[in-house]
């Protein structure tokens, strides 16, 4: 991912960015089963997807966005709009979704979107609020990330 603005040098923005990472190895996990036609994997991987999408969700908009809402109204508002329809999908791998013939191109369509988010987020965002947070608002969105208890320690395989 992006390492052009040196956002990544934030420990929050190296975590979301970690985050990223392992979500889009699970994208090609999720690619893989459909492909293969199991049905049963997808729904695995779309679980841990959204569980790590949870807390990293909320550092994001409830750090990041607010602090960028003023300046960028329309954008944080598409993101936050972009999260909904994704939890959305993700949320459907553990209920009667499974036996929907439609929920496998659903949620592939899904994360289609999602990785042009997290581009979104990596190539816009992140940048933004190296530029635009005050120290304060980096003080919150650590101490946000610390109450989450979603600190990754090192990279996921």
């Amino acid at each position: 991912m992006c390492e052009y603005c040196g956002c990544q040098a934030l420990e929050a923005i190296d975590e979301l960015t970690r985050e990223h990472d392992r979500v889009v190895t699970l994208i090609s996990h999720v690619r893989d089963a459909h492909a293969g036609g199991n049905v049963a994997r997808m729904a695995e991987v779309a679980r841990e997807i959204a569980a790590l999408l949870g807390p990293h969700t909320q550092v994001e908009e409830q750090g990041l966005f607010p602090a960028l809402a003023a300046d960028f109204p329309e954008q944080m508002a598409e993101l936050r709009s972009e999260h909904r329809r994704v939890d959305a999908v993700l949320a459907e791998a553990d209920g009667p979704f499974l036996a929907d013939p439609t929920w496998p191109r659903r949620l592939i369509e899904t994360l289609d979107l999602l990785r042009q988010h997290i581009l979104k987020e990596q190539d816009g965002v992140f940048p933004a609020a190296l530029a635009y947070l005050t120290t304060e608002q980096w003080e919150a969105a650590e101490a946000l990330r610390a109450r989450t208890g979603t600190r990754m320690s090192s990279p996921s395989p």
